[in-house]
C-alpha cells in the first residue's frame, strides 16, 4: 500500500527542485492536468473493455499509456518538447482537441488545458514525478479508496499552505450538509460555486449508496450532478474527482455563476438541490452585479450567491450553503436579501459552527438549510460545540462527522436544549438580524465570575501575541 503523506511530500519536493515552478499555487496546478490525464486515460481504458467501438477522446499519441507509464520512458528537453512545442505538443493540441463522436468528453479536456499551464523547465524532474503518480492504479478499487485519501491531502496540503480553506471544505461539513439536504435519485443536484467537487462527491456517495441498484439506476445518477466553477485550477481538480467518482462525463462547466442571467432562469434552468459553500470576502468584477435586481445589488460574492441560489431553486427546492457570520446579519442591501430568504423560504435550521472549523481561517460560519415555496415562521438554531477538552480545530485535529452525532439524532426529534433553541420570525431582531445567540450560553457567560472573566481575557491576549509573533517571523 503507498504511503500517502510520502508520496505527496516527494512530489512536491521534487516541483521544488524545478526552476519554472513557484510557490503552492503553482504546484497544485501542476499535479491537477498530469493527474487529470492520467485519471482519464485509466477510466479510458476501463470504458474500451466495456462498451463497444468506444473511443478515447485523447489522440493516441497523446494517451497517458503512450508516453508516460514507462519509467525509462522520455524524459529531459525530449520530454518538455513534447508537452509544450507550440504546434505539435500535448498542449497545443489538447487546448484544440475536436471529437465529434464524443463532444462533450472532448469539451471538458479542452477547458482542462485552456485554464492550465506546464511550469516545469526540467523534463528530468517531469519525469520524476510522472514516475510517481504511476505508482497508483485508478483502475483498482483498493487505489482508488486510497487515492480518494490521496486528493484529501492534496487539498489538505494546499489550505494549509495558507490559501484560507479557497479549496476545501471539510469532508465533514460536506457528509452533513448532503445527509440532512437528503437529496434523491433523479433529483437535480447542483453546486454553483463548485470547488474541487466536495459536495457533489459527497451527493454521488450519498446517493449511490442509498438508492442506485441497477444500470439504469446508474445512467439517472450520471445526468442528475451539476457543477460550475470559475477557477482553473478548481475546475481541474474538481473535474477529476467527479471522474474518480464515477461520472463518465460530468456536466461539470467553467463559468462564472453570478454572471448568469437572473432573470432568465426559468423552470428549466432549477434544480431540487443546490448543495454550496460560496466564496466569501471576494470582491467581484464590475457589472456583474447589474444581472440581479437593482434592490440586492452588491459586490459582496456570498450575498449574491443566496440571491441566485433562491432563483435556482424549483419550488419545493431544498438548499443547504455555509455562510460567515457576515451574511446573516447587517443593513441595506444584506437586510433586503435576507427579508426574501424569509418570505420566498423556509429557513427552518441554522447550524452554528466554531470559529476554527475551516482552519486556518478563523471566520465565525453557519450552516443554513432551507426549502423554497413557503415563507419562514420560525428557526432553529443549533450550536455545534467543540468537543470536550479540544480548544480548537487545527491541522492535526480537524472536525471529524463523527461528533455531528448528537445533530443528527436530534435532526427529526427537536427539542430545546443547551445547545439547540427557537426563534419566530416576528421576534427577530430589527432588519431580519439571522444573528440569534444562544440564549443558554449567555446565561452561563453571566454567571462567569471575575477570575473567568480575566482567565478568558488573559487566554485571548495570549493567542493575540502568537499570532502577532508569527506574522512578524513571516514578514522576517
Amino acid at each position: 500500500m503507498p504511503n500517502i503523506s510520502s508520496i505527496i511530500k516527494n512530489v512536491r519536493n521534487i516541483m521544488r527542485q524545478d526552476r519554472g515552478v513557484s510557490g503552492d499555487a503553482q504546484r497544485l496546478e501542476q499535479l491537477g492536468w498530469m493527474l487529470f490525464l492520467k485519471i482519464l486515460d485509466e477510466k479510458d481504458q476501463e470504458l474500451e473493455l466495456i462498451r463497444n467501438r468506444y473511443k478515447s477522446v485523447i489522440p493516441e499519441k497523446f494517451q497517458w499509456r503512450n508516453w508516460a507509464t514507462d519509467p525509462e520512458g522520455i524524459t529531459g528537453d525530449e520530454l518538455i518538447q513534447f508537452v509544450d512545442h507550440p504546434t505539435d505538443g500535448l498542449f497545443a493540441n489538447l487546448r484544440q482537441l475536436k471529437a465529434p463522436h464524443a463532444a462533450q468528453r472532448a469539451m471538458l479536456v479542452r477547458e482542462v488545458f485552456e485554464g492550465s499551464n506546464n511550469y516545469m523547465k526540467s523534463g528530468y524532474e517531469m519525469r520524476k514525478v510522472i514516475n510517481q503518480l504511476n505508482g497508483f492504479d485508478f483502475n483498482s478499487s483498493d487505489d482508488r479508496h486510497i487515492f480518494g485519501t490521496v486528493y484529501e491531502s492534496i487539498l489538505l496540503e494546499l489550505r494549509d499552505a495558507g490559501n484560507k480553506g479557497e479549496y476545501y471544505t471539510p469532508r465533514a461539513i460536506t457528509q452533513l450538509m448532503t445527509q440532512m439536504t437528503n437529496p434523491s435519485l433523479g433529483e437535480h443536484v447542483l453546486d454553483p460555486a463548485a470547488g474541487t467537487g466536495g459536495f457533489l462527491s459527497a451527493a454521488i456517495d450519498y446517493i449511490r449508496e442509498k438508492e442506485v441498484h441497477t444500470l439504469d439506476d446508474e445512467a439517472l445518477l450520471q445526468k442528475s450532478i451539476t457543477g460550475w466553477e470559475l477557477k482553473p485550477v478548481s475546475y481541474v481538480l474538481g473535474l477529476t474527482n467527479l471522474i474518480l467518482h464515477g461520472l463518465d462525463v460530468p456536466d461539470w462547466h467553467y463559468l462564472d455563476s453570478l454572471k448568469t442571467e437572473y432573470n432568465s432562469i426559468g423552470p428549466k434552468q432549477q434544480v431540487d438541490v443546490i448543495l454550496a459553500n460560496p466564496p466569501f470576502g471576494a470582491t467581484i468584477a464590475d457589472g456583474v452585479e447589474t444581472n440581479f435586481p437593482a434592490t440586492f445589488r452588491c459586490k459582496e460574492s456570498a450575498d449574491l450567491f443566496i440571491v441566485l441560489f433562491i432563483q435556482l431553486l424549483k419550488h419545493g427546492g431544498r438548499c443547504a450553503i455555509v455562510l460567515p457570520d457576515g451574511c446573516i446579519t447587517g443593513d441595506g442591501y444584506k437586510e433586503r436579501i435576507r427579508e426574501k430568504l424569509l418570505a420566498d423560504c423556509n429557513l427552518h435550521t441554522i447550524v452554528r459552527l466554531p470559529q476554527s472549523t475551516f482552519h486556518p481561517a478563523t471566520v465565525a460560519t453557519n450552516l443554513l438549510f432551507f426549502e423554497k415555496g413557503t415563507p419562514t415562521k420560525e428557526i432553529w438554531y443549533y450550536e455545534h460545540r467543540l468537543p470536550e477538552g479540544q480548544k480548537s480545530y487545527s491541522k492535526t485535529k480537524g472536525i471529524q462527522f463523527s461528533e455531528f452525532t448528537p445533530l443528527i439524532k436530534w435532526w427529526n426529534k427537536r427539542k430545546k436544549s443547551d445547545v439547540a433553541w427557537k426563534v419566530k420570525v416576528e421576534d427577530l431582531k430589527r432588519g431580519f438580524d439571522l444573528d440569534a445567540k444562544n440564549p443558554h450560553r449567555e446565561d452561563e457567560e453571566k454567571d462567569l465570575s471575575a477570575s473567568e472573566v480575566l482567565s478568558r481575557l488573559n487566554a485571548s491576549i495570549q493567542t493575540t501575541h502568537k499570532l502577532l509573533a508569527e506574522l512578524q517571523r513571516q514578514i522576517g
